[in-house]
């Protein structure tokens, strides 16, 4: 199965994407990971991406698409793949279209996850971090450590990241409307859309998301 999954920040697209990676035995293609395995191993768009990057600039989408084409050409890919973070605007995702057709190949489904804009910001923004360990997070709504500041784990002091303020969401958010919300109405014309509600317990929404994509396929 070949799935691109989109939705906004908070939607909880990096947890289901490897949620649903695993249960469809396909490989989660993300554009973070797709950088950051480029720059480490210093190829050649690696080399290109980081020059951009090193400069305040954004990466053109011809590098990404060259890194997205390189990685979908991989053994583990052939029987599919869900790609997380691209396509990211629509010229990408016509760039996605004429290089799957050139392959002989097909994407099966756009998973649209949906959460009310109020409460992404609220997912967000509520965010706390363990400076000793990023890995221990908490939430100051739905997570909350016992002493207010102090991480349960290892007594470390815990943060709001600069990213995670409530001004910067509603910046990722207003980008997210302008440049990748516009990629749901181009796949609906193609009618591959499948839009879930991704709010609630992880568990349920990765089966609504397999439920759904599994009528759909089907259908």
């Amino acid at each position: 199965m070949r799935i691109v999954l989109v939705g906004p920040p908070g939607a909880g697209k990096g947890t289901q994407a490897t949620r649903l990676a695993e249960n469809l035995s396909v490989p989660h293609i993300s554009t973070g990971d797709l950088f950051r395995a480029n720059i480490s191993r210093q190829t050649e768009l690696g080399k290109l991406a980081k020059s951009y990057m090193d400069a305040g600039n954004l990466v053109p989408d011809e590098v990404t698409i060259a890194m997205a084409k390189d990685r979908m050409e991989q053994p583990d890919a052939e029987r599919g793949f869900l790609l997380d973070g691209f396509p990211r605007n629509v010229s990408q995702a016509e760039a996605l279209d004429e290089l799957l057709t050139t392959e002989g190949i097909k994407l099966d489904a756009v998973l649209d996850l949906e959460a009310p804009e109020e409460e992404v910001v609220k997912r967000i923004a509520g965010r706390r971090i363990c400076r000793n360990d990023s890995a221990h997070v908490f939430h100051v709504s739905y997570k909350k450590p016992a002493k207010d500041g102090v991480c349960d784990v290892c007594g470390g002091e815990l943060y709001q990241r600069d990213d995670d303020s409530e001004e910067t969401v509603r910046t990722r958010l207003e980008v997210y409307h302008t440049q990748t919300e516009p990629i749901i109405d181009y796949y609906k014309a193609q009618g591959l859309v499948v839009t879930i509600d991704s709010m609630g317990p992880v568990e349920e929404v990765t089966d609504r998301a397999l439920a759904a994509l599994k009528r759909d396929v089907e259908h």
